[in-house]
């Protein structure tokens, strides 16, 4: 994957778990430098952490809540056939 192809799907995957468009732009932007945090400023350091945070929580909270919906629909599922 091209590095600009990689910022436009880091992008893209933070947006789509609600991080603000401009936030989750330079984030991209710091991810697909792949610099080490010696070349990083603080700020960028900060708002990546923060921002990647943010994104595993609502992440995980995706997930936990589709899991839930396909449990209770497969359980909904077999209490129909009875």
């Amino acid at each position: 994957m091209v590095s600009s192809e990689k910022e436009v799907f880091f992008h893209t995957e933070l947006v789509k778990y609600g991080i603000d468009y401009q936030r989750a732009a330079k984030v991209a932007k710091i991810l697909v430098s792949e610099m080490s945090d010696e070349f990083l400023t603080d700020e960028e350091i900060r708002l990546a952490e923060e921002v990647c945070q943010e994104w595993l929580r609502k992440h995980q909270r995706l997930t936990y809540i589709n899991q839930l919906i396909s449990r209770n629909g497969s359980m909904n599922a077999r209490k129909m056939r009875k």
